[in-house]
């Protein structure tokens, strides 16, 4: 069941009336973790004995956490929760990985080792809960927070259902304080909740789903193309993967606000970002920052360009790339970011950099153009592919096979996009739905509606970042 189901649709409402109807705050909170747990056993049931786990194992940490001061105990309750939940992690998602990695590395090495690939599936949405549980011990282990007196209010927390399976990444100190007062329906925003709905709906069911088709034919073809249909592909795959998981976390935190509950921004124009980091502070932004808060920092941060403050960084988006999928590409993908950040940090530091200020739209460009070549290892099937797809974006190589080319009517769409995409970035469009009045709004909200029904893909498609 994904947001853009005419099922999950059916499904919130019957959520949304019981939730209200229901006079107290426990009452309300065990019918809304009933209701999740129902929502992840849509697509296995017996994935739930995860979350399950998970969630016992860390109210115990948490609580025994409290009960002592001997760093010696603290440390190895801590150890406890993180071979718990990043075992389940490692072993649903990366075990396949590190094992065939462990062969080829013995073929390199004239080693004659069998392969054998475990039958496991890929538990929905395991790396974004994990996470979460996460920042609960490691908040209680840095005294940073009080563990959940009720184990309710955990299991809330770990399986509330509209970010539980592509996040925003939850952090039990901003959520926890929401679980105990009692919500109340005159303080939730119902027009803007409604508008950021659709306007979700409107980026992965109109815009997400139907330039994957383009895509998707491109990456399975490209030496088929030439060099500025792969620019006009990449940014179109650019535009699908935002629209895809920024629409979905706006429909996310549309059906929490709905419910009373307050999730954190998860994107903030990124593609507007004039620089590489700015970039990680506005795309998926639960994420960038749980991985400084409990990685980075960690590790011990930034030493500058020393041996310990390269160690750092490398391991950190080698973390990051990993997080995103259980491939080399990935590995890679998060490698890229590396000399892209260096090169950006020594440029601040530069004296040059007074003396030939850029633009903020040339370090916008700049930014855009290496986040899409890292995308393309995000995208292609292979590696080989990859290699093939980069030659034409680097280096305006394009193969000696292309015979085809994407349609002029795609790189108007692409601007067009890019344009509505500006206006929004600049506030011109923010709030004007406010002006009417109710039955203005209700009549205007069922138009637009019926309208953007007749623009959805005939085949939805799940959401990119499910399989994380």
């Amino acid at each position: 069941m994904i947001f853009s189901e005419f099922r999950f649709v059916a499904f919130f409402l019957a959520v949304f009336c019981v939730h209200w109807a229901l006079k107290t705050n426990r009452a309300r909170k065990l019918w809304l973790l009933f209701s999740s747990y129902v929502f992840y056993a849509a697509w296995d049931w017996r994935f739930l004995s995860l979350i399950l786990f998970s969630t016992l194992l860390d109210y115990i940490v948490g609580n025994q956490l409290v009960k002592t001061d001997n760093k010696r105990k603290r440390l190895w309750l801590l150890r406890a929760s993180l071979i718990g939940n990043l075992g389940l992690l490692g072993v649903f998602k990366y075990l396949n990985f590190f094992v065939e990695s462990a062969v080829d590395m013995a073929d390199l090495l004239g080693l004659d080792v069998p392969m054998y690939v475990f039958d496991i599936a890929l538990p929905v949405g395991i790396s974004f809960y994990t996470f979460q549980t996460l920042s609960y011990t490691i908040d209680i282990y840095r005294r940073q927070l009080e563990p959940a007196e009720d184990i309710l209010d955990l299991a809330f927390f770990v399986a509330f259902f509209p970010q539980l399976v592509a996040g925003p990444i939850v952090r039990a100190k901003d959520f926890l304080p929401q679980c105990i007062t009692q919500r109340n329906l005159a303080w939730v925003d119902i027009r803007g909740c409604l508008v950021l709905f659709l306007i979700g709906f409107i980026k992965k069911a109109v815009i997400a789903d139907g330039v994957a088709q383009f895509v998707d034919e491109y990456f399975a073809s490209h030496a088929e193309y030439g060099v500025g249909s792969s620019y006009l592909a990449i940014g179109l795959w650019a535009t699908q993967v935002y629209c895809d998981f920024s629409g979905y976390t706006d429909m996310a935190i549309a059906t929490a606000g709905l419910l009373g509950y307050n999730l954190a921004l998860n994107f903030n124009f990124p593609y507007f970002a004039p620089s590489i980091s700015t970039f990680w502070t506005r795309w998926h932004i639960s994420l960038s920052f749980w991985i400084r808060d409990y990685v980075f920092n960690s590790l011990g941060g930034w030493k500058g360009m020393t041996p310990r403050g390269l160690f750092n960084i490398l391991v950190t988006w080698i973390l990051a790339g990993l997080w995103h999928g259980a491939d080399w590409r990935y590995v890679i993908f998060g490698l890229v970011m590396v000399p892209g950040l260096l090169l950006q940090m020594q440029w601040r530091m530069s004296p040059w950099r007074r003396r030939i200020p850029i633009p903020a739209v040339v370090g916008n460009i700049m930014t855009m153009w290496w986040i899409c070549m890292a995308l393309i290892l995000y995208r292609a099937e292979s590696m080989s592919d990859a290699g093939d797809i980069l030659m034409s974006y680097v280096f305006f190589l394009g193969p000696e096979t292309a015979t085809r080319m994407l349609g002029d009517r795609l790189l108007w769409l692409l601007l067009g996009l890019l344009a509505i995409h500006w206006v929004s970035y600049k506030g011109w469009l923010a709030g004007w739905w406010r002006r009417f009045g109710p039955w203005g709004f209700t009549t205007g909200y069922a138009v637009a509606t019926s309208l953007v029904l007749t623009l959805v893909h005939a085949t939805a498609e799940n959401f990119v970042y499910f399989q994380f």
